[in-house]
Parts: structure tokens; sequence; C-alpha cells
């Protein structure tokens, strides 16, 4: 509801041009939609809007994406106009997308190509209210200086946590009258403690006595999970029973799962790759750990800690603002191994 406020309260003049009665019809675009905290977020979004107040649809400029083809099958979904870094075609094919299906609003979600060419298309179809939601206070969602050139055509930023947005004024030098923040949540009736953790500690070959460590996050650089198991191998040392658990897919899959084997721990460490239960997951973990780079608001930390789990995490973003240290978990310094462990 909260951004449902928001999305009206910036979109007055497309909302003055539509006609009378028909919904707001808002495109959400990113590049893909692989399973990871801010496509979740989208997804819930589209899910939770007032259809009769809003109509929501998806773009994904190159392929759709696991999430993007379950989305598929409730929303309208448009992919493939991206077919590489440097192919300008994107600008007229999104142009006639937003005009052929007389788009209100644009919110592009992440930095990068999304937010350079949604806006661009966006103002070009003349009318759409245009808004690019951030989700990280670097990489991948670091304002490079093409996106800072389209500042002023655009309506809104919006920023996930209190700390996140002082960074885009402070860190990204974004205009303060532009800056919004709506912070991350989640369904906390979906996730909460399942009764049967112990069968689904079954299920992953994972004894019920084991202490079990878990993470949530895509196996991207930013998200760190060489940290991850070097801090596995560490525990191992002290307390071999320990088991360590990856849920999440991504372009460092490979790589991990070699280092694993370099570090000796292969049978002490499970990659689940995407999952559709993670509550189930998180349920059996003692601990949740996130060893990123960078971040703004985690989805993945608020869904552990809906699920009563305790977090270590290196202090990064907003998760201070989460986390309540010696109460609710631990923070420490990024790239702190000997502290995580």
């Amino acid at each position: 509801d909260f951004e449902c406020d928001h999305l009206l309260q910036n979109t007055r003049r497309a909302v003055d041009t539509r006609p009378a009665g028909r919904p707001l019809r808002v495109l959400f675009i990113h590049t893909s939609m692989p399973l990871g905290g801010a496509e979740v977020l989208t997804a819930n979004l589209m899910r939770r809007l007032d259809g009769n107040r809003f109509t929501p649809e998806l773009c994904c400029l190159k392929e759709r994406g696991p999430l993007g083809e379950t989305l598929a099958k409730e929303f309208s979904v448009h992919s493939g106009l991206l077919s590489g870094k440097y192919d300008l075609r994107v600008w007229p094919r999104l142009t006639r997308l937003l005009r052929e299906r007389q788009i209100d609003a644009v919110i592009t979600v992440g930095a990068g190509d999304k937010m350079f060419w949604g806006r661009l298309a966006a103002q070009r179809a003349g009318g759409p209210v245009i808004l690019s939601a951030l989700h990280s206070t670097g990489w991948p969602d670091g304002i490079g200086r093409l996106n800072r050139l389209l500042t002023r055509i655009t309506d809104g930023f919006i920023a996930v946590a209190p700390s996140h947005g002082k960074f885009l004024l402070e860190g990204e030098k974004l205009p303060a009258e532009k800056i919004m923040v709506i912070p991350n949540g989640v369904d906390t009736q979906r996730f909460a403690p399942v009764p049967d953790a112990d069968a689904v500690r079954c299920e992953l070959g994972i004894a019920p006595t084991a202490p079990v460590v878990g993470t949530v996050a895509a196996l991207r650089p930013e998200k760190n999970h060489e940290l991850f198991l070097e801090v596995a191998r560490r525990v191992i040392t002290q307390l071999p029973t320990a088991r360590f658990v990856l849920v999440g897919d991504g372009p460092r899959r490979g790589p991990l799962e070699e280092r694993a084997r370099e570090l000796g721990i292969t049978d002490k460490i499970h990659f689940l790759g995407s999952r559709s239960d993670v509550p189930r997951i998180l349920s059996v973990m003692d601990v949740f750990a996130l060893t990123s780079h960078n971040e703004a608001n985690p989805v993945s930390i608020l869904e552990a800690m809906s699920v009563a789990r305790p977090v270590v995490s290196t202090n990064v973003g907003s998760i201070h603002e989460a986390v309540r240290e010696g109460e609710t978990g631990f923070l420490v310094p990024v790239g702190d191994a000997a502290t995580l462990s």
C-alpha cells in the first residue's frame, strides 16, 4: 500500500491522460528475472497491487529467467528486446512497446542497461511517469555516467531503507526532492517456522543434530560466497559435524563448486540452486549468514528473521537497521573471515 500511494503521487500526469476508469498501467523493467531479492520483490509487488487501480506488466530486456517464466502465467511479460550490450535497437523496440501497451508509469529496477534504456524509451514514448528503484549501494546498482545524465527526466528514485536513501543523496548525489524511501518487506505469514524441519533435513541428507549454517543469495560476485566457503572451512575444522547450505544460482556456481573442492569441504556443502520452498530451507538452519561486499536492505535477512533465525552478516548497507547486535544476530566487518567464523 505504501508503494501504491507513492506511485499515485508520482503519476499525476499519467492519471490525467488515461481513459476514465482504466487502471494505471505500470511496467516494471528488469534485464532478466532470476530468483534474486530485487526480482522477488517485484514479483510480490505485482501480485499484491490492487487490480482495480493498477495493471502491472513486466519487461525483461533479455531473457525472462525462472521467475519471469512463472510470472508470464499471471501477467503480460515481454522479453527479448536487447540482444547485446551495444544493441541500440532496444530503444525503438522498447518505445514501441510502451506506446502499444499504453503504459502510464515505468519503473526500472536496478541500474545498468534497464535503467538507461527504460527511462530513455519512456521519455521518447511521451506521457509515462519515470521511476527508478535501486537495491544496492554498489555494483550492480552503481549509477554510471550515462545513467546520471538522465536524472533530469526521472520523476523519482526509490531507495529501500532510510540509510539507502541517505546514500543516494550523499553518495550518488541525486536530488533530495526526487528520492523516496520505501523499505523492503516480506510476507511474514509465508516466512514462518515450519513444523517439519527434521523432514526437510532428511530430504537434504543432513543429520537431525548437525549444526547448519545457510545463506540465500544469487551466486554473483557481490555476494562474496568465496568468503562463505572460507568461513565454512574454518568452522568445519573446529566442528566437523557442521553443514553449510547455499540457496541460489547464478554465474559463479561453477567456480564456487570448484573452490569447495579445493578446500576439501565438498561433502559438507550443499549447493541447492534456486528453490521455491525457501521458508522450509530456512527452517533447517541454525544460523543464517550473509557475506556480501555490499547491500542496501537484503530481503534474505528479513526472510531469515521472519523465520526466527539469528543472523551473522557483514555490516553493509542498512543491515544494522534490521539486525540488533547481540540480540538477533552479529555484524562483522566486510571480508573478516576470522570474526565471521
